[in-house]
């Protein structure tokens, strides 16, 4: 298939976040004496971006737009001075993005957390990694499922679609995909299951780093 890009999403595919967003949503519902949520409940609460998933941790009668840009604020202040405590990249990743660095592939991130996040998170784990594009949420690029940030990265990296391998492990990455018109590798060590993963037409199926490998 002769790929030359590999994107990535970040949350669930590349690094192990959960505890950290976890840790400063529950940290922003306790300033405001508000129920706070399980590990369990955190994972299917994230990958639409900070606003959703605060939204979805307030109780439904407080998700007002202006309770929920107050909390997104907290979670934001406490998550960026917190955003390493307990992340950690899945084993095999290091040397995944190793191997793909010595075949020469091309390697970039598209993820739905905010960009200042995005970035610290990157260059805190991987900071020997060049990537093409690191991309997290900014103003006035819609987040996925939108293609628009795939687009971005294809026109940067100015690579053909038929050669680039789209890698994540939620529902939203493989319609992300299928939008973009590019191939797409669900892995399941992530946040959701294989279930949700082939529900949106998930090309492949991965459950190791090192299987991503084979559909280069």
């Amino acid at each position: 298939m002769n790929t030359e890009l590999v994107i990535f999403d970040l949350d669930g595919t590349l690094l192990d976040t959960i505890g950290d967003l976890a840790v400063a949503c529950n940290a922003m519902l306790a300033l405001r004496g508000l129920p706070q949520h399980s590990y369990e409940e955190y994972c299917h609460f994230v990958g639409n971006g900070i606003l959703r998933l605060v939204e979805r941790a307030l109780p439904e009668v407080l998700r007002t737009p202006e309770n929920v840009a107050a909390a997104r604020a907290d979670f934001v202040k406490y998550y960026i001075d917190h955003i390493d405590c307990h992340t950690k990249p899945y084993a095999g990743i290091p040397e995944l993005l190793a191997e793909l660095k010595r075949r020469g592939v091309r390697m970039a991130v598209a993820s739905n957390k905010f960009q200042e996040g995005t970035e610290k998170l990157i260059a805190r784990f991987f900071p020997g990694v060049e990537f093409v594009a690191v991309f997290g949420q900014r103003p006035n690029v819609p987040l996925k499922p939108d293609p628009a940030v795939v687009d971005e990265i294809l026109a940067r990296a100015r690579t053909p679609k038929e050669r680039v391998l789209y890698v994540g492990d939620s529902g939203v990455d493989m319609q992300t995909a299928r939008a973009a018109g590019v191939r797409s590798a669900g892995v399941t060590w992530g946040f959701r299951d294989r279930e949700e993963l082939q529900a949106a037409g998930a090309c492949y199926l991965v459950d190791r780093p090192e299987q991503l490998i084979a559909l280069l």
